[in-house]
């Protein structure tokens, strides 16, 4: 577990432009059991979360079709909300970070770390921005 302190930045970057920070399952099943789309950005705080994930979340937000719902756990802090979200985004492995997608509760678009590292913010949003004109 990292210290609050650390963490707090890294999560108010994306608290700021209207992520909702889940700190427990039950927290996490009630998301995504909303209707419409939702946004899950698996936090960390390692450099290409810094300097690709969360840059590349908050711009995707600038196209016309966005997300319903946008929502936020963070690895090594909230243990508990990040395994029940990563237990919805089977048949991907766990990775710190990534960027899921669900519609009425289904997954159906998934960045991993993978896909995150090393790749600009600008290519980040440019990915969700195609899936939210799929699925948004």
């Amino acid at each position: 577990m990292y210290p609050p302190e650390l963490v707090k930045p890294m999560q108010d970057e994306l608290e700021n432009v209207g992520f909702v920070s889940l700190h427990s399952a039950q927290e996490v099943e009630e998301a995504l059991k909303k209707e419409g789309t939702t946004l899950v950005v698996v936090n960390s705080v390692c450099g290409c979360a810094a300097g690709t994930c969360r840059p590349g979340a908050i711009a995707s937000l600038k196209f016309d079709k966005k997300p319903t719902n946008l929502v936020t756990v963070f690895a090594g802090v909230d243990a508990e909300a990040t395994a029940k979200a990563r237990e919805n985004m089977i048949p991907f492995p766990p990775s710190s970070p990534s960027i899921a997608l669900f519609k009425d509760g289904v997954l159906v678009h998934m960045l991993e770390r993978h896909h995150i590292e090393g790749r600009p913010a600008e290519v980040i949003a440019s990915n969700l921005a195609g899936a939210y004109e799929e699925y948004c």
